[in-house]
C-alpha cells in the first residue's frame, strides 16, 4: 500500500498528535531551559547570575546532542546545521554537535518496497535485478544497488512517511522559536530569527530527490571535461522526487589511507586536486557539494575523485563570490575596514552594528596573524579564531556561507588525514595570486602593496604616538567614560514575567481541552504544570528593582574623542 493509499487520521487526531509531540519535545529540553534560567538568576527568578565554564557548556552540548538523536531525523539534521553556525551557539556546542552522525537503523525491505513501487512500478519489471540489502542508510533515505540494462546502478529511496514526520517537527520548531528568540541575548536573537526558516528550506530541499538529481547533473556537467573527477550520472527514467537512480561509481573511501597506499595513490597530489576542485565549485561555479565527509568521497586507482550524495549542496551568487574573494584579499592586505565591509556585503554582519566595537573585535583576531605569513596558517586556526568571536557579536552567517565554513572545516580534517603537512590556506593564497595576473588582479596587488607601505609608515609614527599616550596617563590626563546600565536586568525580568503570563493564559484553556479530548490524566498533568508556572509568576513580583550601577567602557574610539576634546580646549 502506497503512502497516498494509507488511511489518514482525523483532524482531531492530527491536532492531538501535534500537541503531544510539542509536549514531548518541550519536556526533553526542560533540563537545558532550567540551567539557562539559572545562569541568569541562581534561583530561577531571584539571585545573582552564575559563571558558566567551558566544561559546563561541553556537558550541556553532549546532553543536547543525545536529545537530538532521541528526537529523530529532523532534530539530527537540525543539530548538524547548528554545528555549522558559530554565530548561533558557543564554540563548545558547535564542536560537539559536529559529531552527530546521520545514521539510523535501515528500514525493513517490506516497508521500502511498496514506497519504491509506488514511484517506479513493479521492481521485477523495472530492473533486471535488485539487491534488497541497503549499502548505506541515513535518517531520510537509504541506498540500494541494482542492475539496469546490463549496467550497475545505485537507487536512493526516501523513507516512507518521512516527509510528514519532518513537517510535524518543523511545526513544533516554528512554535518554539519565538520563545527562544525572546529569551536569547540580542546578538543571538539576530541569528535565531532566521534560523528556523533556513533549516526548514534546507531539509525540505534535501527530501526532494528531484533537486538532488538536478544537482548531480549540474555539478557533473561542470566537471564533464575533467577526467580526474567522477560524478554519478542520473537515470532520468527511473528517478522521481522520492527516488533517484544513478550510475554506480566504485572507489576506495578517501580516509582509508592504507588501502590508498596499496593501490599507489599519491596522497599529496590527491589533496591538492581535491582542494582545487572545491575552490572551483565555490569561487568560480557558485554551486558546490556541501557534505565532503569521508563517506561521501572515494578515490579510484588512477587518482580520480568520486563524489557521492548531493542532497546537501550550496549556492553562491556572483556578488557573494566577489565578496568572498574580497574577504580573502582584505585579510592578506590587513585591512580591517575592508574585512567588515565584506562581512556586511555577504550578510554575515548586521549593518547596524557599532563599527567601532566591531573593529576592535576584528583587530583582536587579525592581530594574532600579524608578523606571520598568512600562507603558513592552517584554515582550522583561521576559522577557529573567527568562530570564537562570532557568538559574542551581532553576526549571522547566511546558510550558503555557513555551508562554506562547514566545507572548509570538514575538508581540513580529510586533507590532514591524507597529508598532515598540507596547508589549505596556501590554496587560497595561490588563487588570489593567480587573480592578480589579470587586470583586476593587478589592481588588487597594488592595493596590497599600498597597505604594506602604510603599515611601514605606521611603524615609524606609532612609537611617538604611543609615548604621547603614556605621558598622558602619567599626568592623569587619561579619561574613562562610564555608561549607566540596569545591572539587575529589569527589562529581562519584565520579559520573563510576560512569558510566564502567556504560559498561564495558554495553560488554562489547554487543561479544559485535554480534559474533553483525552480524559483526566493528561488534563491533570497540564494543570500541574500551569499551577507551577503561575506560582513562579506570582513569586517574581515579590522582587523589587535594585539600584543602578555604572559599567565602565573603554575603547580606542573613546580615547580619540577625549583627545579631540582636549585639543579643542
Amino acid at each position: 500500500m502506497s503512502e497516498s493509499q494509507r488511511p489518514r487520521p482525523s483532524g482531531l487526531g492530527i491536532r492531538l498528535r501535534a500537541i503531544w509531540r510539542a509536549l514531548v519535545v518541550a519536556w526533553q529540553f526542560v533540563p537545558l531551559a532550567v540551567a539557562w534560567l539559572r545562569d541568569r538568576r541562581r534561583f530561577l527568578v531571584v539571585g545573582r547570575s552564575r559563571t558558566v565554564t567551558s566544561a559546563d557548556r561541553r556537558r550541556r552540548a553532549e546532553f543536547l546532542k543525545d536529545t537530538f538523536v532521541e528526537l529523530g531525523p529532523a532534530f539530527i539534521k537540525l543539530g548538524q546545521m547548528l554545528s555549522t553556525r558559530p554565530d548561533a551557539l558557543p564554540i563548545e556546542y558547535t564542536e560537539i554537535l559536529s559529531e552527530l552522525q546521520d545514521k539510523v537503523p535501515p528500514e525493513d525491505w517490506s516497508e521500502i518496497r511498496p514506497a519504491l513501487e509506488a514511484e517506479l512500478g513493479p521492481i521485477d519489471e523495472r530492473f533486471d535485478e535488485f539487491h534488497r540489502d541497503p549499502i548505506s542508510g541515513a535518517s531520510l533515505g537509504q541506498v540500494y544497488t541494482a542492475e539496469l540494462d546490463g549496467q550497475r546502478v545505485a537507487v536512493k529511496v526516501l523513507r516512507p512517511n518521512i516527509r510528514s514526520r519532518v513537517e510535524s517537527d518543523l511545526r513544533v520548531l516554528e512554535t518554539l522559536t519565538p520563545i527562544l528568540v525572546r529569551g536569547a541575548e540580542p546578538a543571538q536573537a539576530f541569528t535565531l530569527e532566521n534560523l528556523t526558516e533556513e533549516f526548514a528550506a534546507t531539509i525540505r530541499r534535501e527530501m526532494d530527490y528531484a533537486h538532488e538529481a538536478r544537482m548531480l547533473t549540474e555539478i557533473g556537467g561542470n566537471f564533464a571535461d575533467d577526467d580526474r573527477i567522477a560524478v554519478p550520472e542520473v537515470v532520468g527514467s527511473h528517478s522521481t522526487d522520492r527516488v533517484v537512480t544513478m550510475s554506480y561509481v566504485d572507489g576506495v573511501k578517501i580516509d582509508d589511507v592504507e588501502r590508498l597506499d596499496e593501490i599507489g595513490v599519491d596522497r599529496s597530489a590527491l589533496v591538492q586536486r581535491l582542494e582545487e576542485v572545491y575552490m572551483q565549485m565555490v569561487v568560480e561555479d557558485g554551486v558546490f557539494h556541501a557534505d565532503p565527509h569521508p563517506g561521501n568521497l572515494a578515490v579510484q586507482p588512477d587518482g580520480t575523485i568520486v563524489f557521492y550524495d548531493f542532497g546537501m549542496t550550496g549556492y553562491l551568487g556572483p556578488r557573494t563570490r566577489e565578496q568572498l574573494m574580497e574577504f580573502y584579499v582584505a585579510l592578506a592586505a590587513d585591512d580591517v575596514d575592508r574585512v567588515m565591509d565584506a562581512f556586511v556585503a555577504m550578510g554575515a554582519l548586521d549593518p547596524a552594528a557599532d563599527r567601532e566595537v566591531m573593529r576592535e573585535a576584528f583587530e583582536i583576531v587579525i592581530d594574532q596573524f600579524r608578523g606571520e605569513d598568512i600562507s603558513d596558517l592552517r584554515i582550522e586556526q583561521l576559522v577557529g579564531e573567527f568562530e570564537s568571536q562570532l557568538y559574542a557579536f551581532p553576526m549571522r552567517l547566511p546558510q550558503d556561507l555557513a555551508l562554506v565554513v562547514r566545507v572548509s572545516t570538514v575538508l581540513e580534517g580529510v586533507c590532514r588525514t591524507l597529508d598532515p603537512e598540507f596547508d589549505f590556506i596556501e590554496v587560497i593564497t595561490e588563487y588570489v595570486t593567480d587573480q592578480q595576473r589579470s587586470e583586476a588582479g593587478k589592481a588588487i596587488g597594488a592595493e596590497i602593496r599600498d597597505a604594506v607601505a602604510s603599515s611601514g609608515r605606521s611603524l615609524v609614527t606609532g612609537g611617538p604616538r604611543a609615548e604621547d599616550a603614556l605621558d598622558r596617563a602619567d599626568r592623569g590626563d587619561l579619561h574613562l567614560r562610564t555608561v549607566l546600565a540596569d545591572s539587575d536586568g529589569l527589562l529581562g525580568l519584565m520579559a520573563r514575567r510576560l512569558l510566564l503570563g502567556l504560559a498561564v493564559a495558554v495553560g488554562v484553556p489547554l487543561v479544559a481541552f485535554l480534559y474533553l479530548a483525552g480524559g483526566l490524566q493528561p488534563a491533570a498533568v497540564a494543570a500541574g504544570v500551569t499551577t507551577v508556572v503561575a506560582g513562579v509568576l506570582v513569586w517574581s513580583f515579590r522582587r523589587q528593582r535594585g539600584p543602578q550601577f555604572g559599567t565602565p567602557q573603554f575603547t580606542r574610539h573613546e580615547l580619540r574623542q577625549r583627545r579631540d576634546d582636549s585639543s579643542d580646549q
